[in-house]
């Protein structure tokens, strides 16, 4: 059987067939100029949402200068939320207030107004559990596990498994060389009939197998 084609929205189905909503590919599933997403990266809610793009990133806008960078074969649950850039208000004075949305004045040069904040990027193979908050200009690693109810505040390395608010390292899954040779193994790249005929390998503990693999 081939594996799901991610150029559709709706990679499963009801035990009637129908396509299962609360379940999308997010790339088909996005339209949104400040927000890429890889191949067969999934997210999942509860009650599928009119607007995937909002309901993940509801403060990053068309006209935000900052982007939400997702890798591929990522997985996202229900409730998770990326509070981007443009959600922030300027703390570095007396007052955080915002004058520039109810003044009229022109925000490009209301004093109010923040800097332009750095994007949100997220690598491969990234877990994300239930309710977790990433908040603006994160770098998340590829094989990241971040616990359900995380708020994670600052960066995150490769293959590590966080959690708590602010998350904060648990364990690394890997010593360093197994992470170093991973990474450069890269699998996420590999074409996917690739990854399935070695899917034994790349989900559980195979490193020479996985090796051997590579194109």
């Amino acid at each position: 059987m081939p594996f799901a084609d991610p150029s559709k929205m709706y990679p499963l189905t009801t035990a009637d067939g129908d396509p299962l909503e609360t379940t999308v590919f997010l790339r088909p599933a996005i339209q949104h100029s400040r927000m890429s997403v890889g191949d067969y990266t999934y997210a999942s809610a509860h009650s599928a949402p009119d607007d995937w793009a909002f309901h993940l990133a509801p403060y990053l806008y068309d006209f935000s200068p900052e982007r939400l960078i997702i890798g591929r074969f990522c997985q996202i649950a229900d409730g998770v939320t990326f509070i981007t850039a443009s959600a922030n208000h300027r703390y570095d004075g007396f007052s955080s207030y915002p004058f520039m949305i109810f003044s009229g004045a022109d925000r490009a040069t209301s004093p109010s107004m923040p800097a332009p904040g750095p994007d949100t990027i997220v690598g491969h193979d990234v877990w994300l559990g239930q309710g977790v908050r990433v908040m603006p200009g994160v770098r998340i690693g590829n094989g990241v596990i971040i616990a359900a109810g995380s708020v994670v505040t600052a960066d995150v390395p490769d293959y590590a498994v966080v959690g708590g608010n602010p998350a904060r390292v648990l364990r690394m899954r890997f010593a360093a060389d197994t992470i170093a040779r991973l990474l450069d193994i890269a699998w996420w790249d590999w074409d996917i009939a690739r990854i399935a005929a070695h899917e034994a390998a790349i989900v559980g503990a195979d490193l020479p197998a996985l090796e051997a693999a590579r194109p």
